[in-house]
């Protein structure tokens, strides 16, 4: 399995991280994240254009507006991926562990 390394890339800006974080706290507007963070309008939408093309967020249309929400597929394909190196973690920690057992027997 492999990650897009777009959504990695999405995520390593420090702003576009934190319209994220916003965005998996709740839906939200454009304009509604632009209250919450230190760049324009415009701006904002440059980074919500990166996160949706990386399949990290999607827009519904609302009105004359979109309500920007957490892409649970984009999403999804990322954590199955960092899963896999957690699952490789844990078998790793488990024959150590198991080793030092029997060595201090």
């Amino acid at each position: 399995m492999t990650v897009d390394n777009t959504q990695l890339t999405a995520l390593g800006d420090p702003t576009r991280r934190t319209i994220f974080e916003l965005i998996a706290e709740r839906p939200r507007s454009v304009a509604e994240i632009t209250r919450q963070v230190p760049v324009s309008q415009s701006a904002v939408s440059q980074h919500l254009k990166v996160l949706r093309d990386s399949r990290l967020v999607r827009a519904e249309p609302k009105g004359a507006s979109n309500i920007y929400h957490i892409d649970p597929h984009g999403l999804g394909q990322m954590r199955a991926w960092l899963d896999r190196f957690w699952s490789k973690t844990l078998v790793a920690y488990k024959v150590f562990v198991e080793q030092s057992s029997r060595e201090s027997k």
